[in-house]
């Protein structure tokens, strides 16, 4: 079985999978792998910097992830441009890795795509598992985690789909605003649910 996990920025996605990955479950992290597509001597990065310029670039060779961030969180057709860039790269590792999953004996894969709504990968998946967390709460990590403005943090939640827009979609739901022992029960219910954990 392919799992698509998914959440919102700072909704607790990444701790659920570490959970899974305690259990033996490979998890496919396209986060990771978006950061890997774009080191330096990468197709990517190459294509990145022959359209944003080499002000997002840093001194060393690595992309300056802020200077790009800055640009693509205030203008959609910019970031669309990005995407069209990153995506296919992201999507040809990741297939990359299930074959060798696969072929090592792996029967359930864990898909970690933060954005799995937003770019419409469900083809990538049979099932749907959404790490929930209301907006508040959401803000109050995100403003922990960063250090950034509320401003700078409302913006960046508003450029996601909102979690509770997903909720509707999602095969499962995993309500992240409690304890991490609480998260962990609803996470190992849901694994016997689907017959992954007995």
């Amino acid at each position: 079985m392919f799992i698509g996990l998914t959440g919102g920025i700072a909704s607790g996605k990444s701790t659920v999978s570490e959970m899974i990955q305690t259990k033996g479950i490979p998890v496919i992290d396209a986060d990771k792998i978006a950061r890997e597509v774009v080191e330096p001597g990468t197709k990517a990065l190459q294509a990145i910097t022959d359209h944003f310029g080499q002000g997002v670039i840093n001194h060393d060779g690595t992309l300056a992830r802020k200077k790009l961030g800055s640009i693509i969180f205030e203008d959609p057709n910019e970031r669309d441009i990005l995407n069209q860039i990153v995506h296919p790269a992201v999507r040809n590792r990741m297939e990359e890795l299930k074959i060798k999953a696969v072929n090592e004996g792996a029967e359930t894969i864990v898909y970690d795509i933060p954005l799995l709504f937003e770019s419409n990968l469900f083809h990538l998946v049979d099932k749907v598992l959404l790490v929930y967390v209301d907006e508040q709460t959401q803000l109050y990590r995100l403003l922990e985690r960063d250090q950034a403005g509320v401003e700078d943090a409302k913006q960046r939640i508003a450029s996601q789909m909102s979690l509770l827009s997903k909720r509707e979609k999602a095969d499962a739901i995993i309500d992240n605003s409690f304890t991490l022992e609480e998260t962990k029960q609803q996470l190992d219910a849901i694994l016997k649910k689907w017959s992954i954990e007995k």
